[in-house]
């Protein structure tokens, strides 16, 4: 009798597993920052996807956008928060969609806060950088997250790789930190906390650091000699340029600078991708 119950127990998990198998051909991005990441870009128009390979793992519930926490949709901006705008995220995934094999799905997560010190996403010392403004639109989004943004999105990242694989995480963040040359450091401690936490591989998971604005009158375009650094601190680390990318305002990216450079995330990471995974040819 016994027996049978343990044969029993068996073959339920065995078919349980199976309902709810990891597929390898989803590819999981995370991506992470300040008001950037977040989108500030209008949405036009232009910036639709009807292919269902292209997919974004809801952080929050948006009754606005029809959208639950923690469910996959067929991405559409914006790809953060219920109310911000057109992300780099957004048109990473897209661009990465059309260059890969039609078996491959992309899946992005993305959370990030305006005006937040990198150091917020430290699950170490976050208490301390979680009340940077007093503004209810900084408190507001801390809140959003729980209080603690990286605790959050190390736990919608574990309930998504049980759909697919996580292969890169996507950083823009700098403005908050300009001239802090312990900023490349900041970030290696919380890229470590990621892999260790998620059980991954730096070898087989890239990051991604974007530049910051740096036309005439930003307010951080320095701060890209310190991001340009980062592949000294982690070997693993790639920085995207933000080269004749055009600006809003003195902080945040045009609509078309932000589809420009989620399509530079897009190539370099299809770079490095390229000797392992067959790239379609246009």
């Amino acid at each position: 009798m016994k027996r049978n119950i343990f044969l029993l127990s068996v073959i339920f998990m065995a078919l349980a597993t199976s309902l709810h198998a990891q597929n390898s051909n989803f590819h999981i991005y995370i991506c992470f920052g300040q008001s950037n990441m977040e989108g500030q870009g209008a949405i036009e128009e232009q910036d639709k996807n009807e292919n269902p390979r292209f997919k974004v793992f809801q952080a929050m519930d948006c009754p606005n956008l029809n959208r639950e926490k923690g469910k996959w949709y067929t991405a559409e901006p914006p790809t953060c928060q219920c109310h911000s705008k057109l992300s780099p995220a957004f048109y990473f995934g897209k661009t990465m969609i059309e260059n890969l094999p039609d078996n491959i799905t992309v899946g992005v997560i993305n959370v990030a806060i305006g005006g937040c010190d990198i150091r917020l996403f430290d699950k170490d010392i976050y208490q301390d950088y979680d009340s940077t403004y007093a503004e209810e639109w900084f408190t507001s989004k801390i809140e959003a997250y729980n209080g603690n943004p990286y605790q959050y999105l190390m736990n919608l990242a574990k309930q998504a790789q049980k759909d697919g694989v996580v292969k890169g995480i996507l950083l823009h963040q700098g403005e908050t930190n300009t001239g802090d040359e312990q900023w490349p450091q900041y970030v290696k401690k919380i890229y470590n906390d990621m892999l260790n936490d998620l059980s991954l591989e730096a070898e087989t998971v890239p990051l991604i650091a974007g530049e910051v604005l740096a036309t005439e009158g930003s307010c951080c375009g320095s701060m890209n000699t310190i991001i340009n650094t980062l592949p000294n601190y982690i070997p693993t680390a790639h920085v995207v340029s933000s080269e004749d990318l055009a600006g809003q305002d003195y902080a945040h990216f045009d609509a078309a600078g932000y589809r420009e450079l989620g399509k530079r995330y897009a190539f370099k990471m299809l770079s490095l991708k390229k000797n392992k995974t067959v790239i379609k040819k246009k």
